[in-house]
């Protein structure tokens, strides 16, 4: 078996291959990238999500970086990635890893690298770790040392990561104004490591805070995975269609992720939030400066770059690519079509805790409700739908479907005009009438991704329906 990083970092089945020995065999990667670097003496700080065993794994980690002599902070709680992150950052490690595998179903977990920066690893690094994974699963040369000794040597140091990072955030944000707004606030945690931080940032004043699925339970249950869309958020939809508040936050399992329903409980796309919150920074904050958005995300912010005079520049999906050109460019905001979002002043990397609070800001702001929110937003966008399918498919037919993308011949999809085409990551295809369709692979699970954006829901479908006949052949 070859351990192989996608998007964000390597997931796997822990009945298959996520192992104690794999995971020893990755912690030993980052070590060996440590060292070459000369970056050792900086220390290694490890935190974990609430999936079971991950406090193990990632004590498994530990005990191999302290074996290689590097010290280590490793987080005394279950973890959100961002607070990680942001501790990584503040605390200038080396590097940092989680255990987590964020948004899959609870027969996952994973590995997520951070270097020093705080985001997710770029092509470059992740391509040196994976070098040093393949040499090690042949040589199988692991140091260790176990728990109880690195701490009596003073290797190794317990954290608690809360308190840094939401001090952090206080300082981001106008906490006062959310607070006194006297909003009725609605948080789905999911079960994740994202339970209470958010309350605890808003508690204090005339606004109110409910949270369900506050507390850790591995097995995630009443959902497909915890991730943040519509078909997995039913609970938070109910409690707002039957009660008086104000807007539903969710956050996904290491609440890097946000999910948003409105006042009445309607789900708001992944992409009618970003662009909410970009219309935020840049009305109400009045922050100047360009917006980087994978290819998977909204003409929307296309449009509100134009009214403001601002670039907007498009990545491949993932923050190993948003985060590092987020930091060249000296952006406002990055975002990407899974809910993940990242803003200037922090960590070059998704937030969905952050992410949260930018909404109720707006909306302590401007004194609407997100559905009078997005009323405002299509006044200047005009009307943009979205829709996403996966299709599961087997190893064995990758490079079949690959070909098929490969090479586009066609003229129309959907029945609109193909303008361009772009192939940095699947295949994308820019259609008349600001529309587009795109087909690619995911980078963390065995699933083709439809994509589909489109000025009326029937021209959505269409346009996923001939992806699908794309892949399908």
């Amino acid at each position: 078996m070859t351990i192989k990083f996608g998007t964000d970092g390597w997931r796997a089945l822990m009945s298959e291959e996520f192992t104690i020995e794999n995971v020893k065999i990755c912690a030993q990667a980052v070590c060996n990238f440590m060292k070459d670097r000369e970056i050792e003496e900086n220390g290694l700080i490890i935190g974990y999500d609430t999936r079971l065993n991950s406090n193990i794994f990632a004590e498994a980690v530990a005990e191999v970086a302290t074996g290689n002599q590097i010290p280590v902070i490793l987080c005394d709680r279950p973890c959100p990635t961002p607070v990680l992150s942001y501790n990584l950052v503040s605390r200038e490690c080396g590097a940092g890893v989680v255990i987590t595998a964020s948004h899959n179903s609870s027969e996952w977990n994973g590995f997520k690298f951070k270097p020093s920066y705080g985001g997710s690893a770029s092509e470059a690094i992740i391509s040196e770790i994976e070098t040093y994974i393949f040499e090690l699963e042949k040589s199988q040369k692991i140091s260790t040392m176990p728990i109880e000794t690195a701490e009596k040597m003073g290797m190794l140091e317990k954290l608690d990561p809360e308190p840094t990072y939401l001090n952090h955030i206080a300082e981001l944000v106008n906490l006062n104004r959310i607070r006194n707004a006297g909003l009725n606030i609605a948080i789905d945690s999911m079960h994740g490591a994202g339970s209470k931080y958010l309350a605890k940032l808003i508690e204090g004043g005339s606004s109110r805070v409910e949270e369900i699925r506050g507390n850790p339970d591995p097995s995630f249950p009443g959902m497909i995975q915890p991730e943040p869309i519509e078909k997995n958020l039913e609970p938070l939809r109910k409690l707002l269609s039957n009660s008086n508040f104000d807007v539903g936050l969710a956050t996904d399992g290491d609440a890097d992720r946000l999910g948003l329903t409105d006042e009445e409980g309607n789900y708001i796309s992944t992409l009618h939030t970003f662009a909410l919150i970009c219309k935020h920074l840049l009305e109400n904050l009045g922050l100047k400066g360009p917006i980087i958005k994978s290819i998977t995300m909204t003409n929307m912010i296309n449009k509100l770059g134009k009214l403001h005079d601002i670039d907007v520049i498009d990545t491949p999906v993932g923050f190993k690519y948003l985060g590092p050109v987020m930091m060249e460019e000296n952006a406002i905001a990055a975002g990407e079509e899974s809910g993940g979002y990242g803003f200037t002043g922090h960590i070059p990397e998704r937030d969905g805790l952050l992410s949260g609070l930018m909404i109720l800001d707006m909306m302590s702001v401007t004194g609407l409700n997100p559905s009078d929110l997005l009323e405002e937003l299509e006044k200047i966008t005009g009307p943009y739908y979205f829709d996403r399918k996966d299709i599961a498919f087997k190893e064995q037919d990758r490079e079949e479907k690959l070909h098929r993308i490969s090479r586009p011949t066609f003229e129309h999809l959907g029945a609109l005009k193909v303008l361009n085409t772009d192939t940095r990551d699947g295949l994308k295809l820019h259609l008349e009438e600001n529309a587009w369709g795109l087909i690619r692979f995911s980078g963390t699970e065995p699933l083709i991704r439809l994509y589909a954006e489109g000025t009326s829901p029937g021209q959505v479908k269409k346009i996923i329906q001939d992806c699908r006949m794309i892949v399908d052949g």
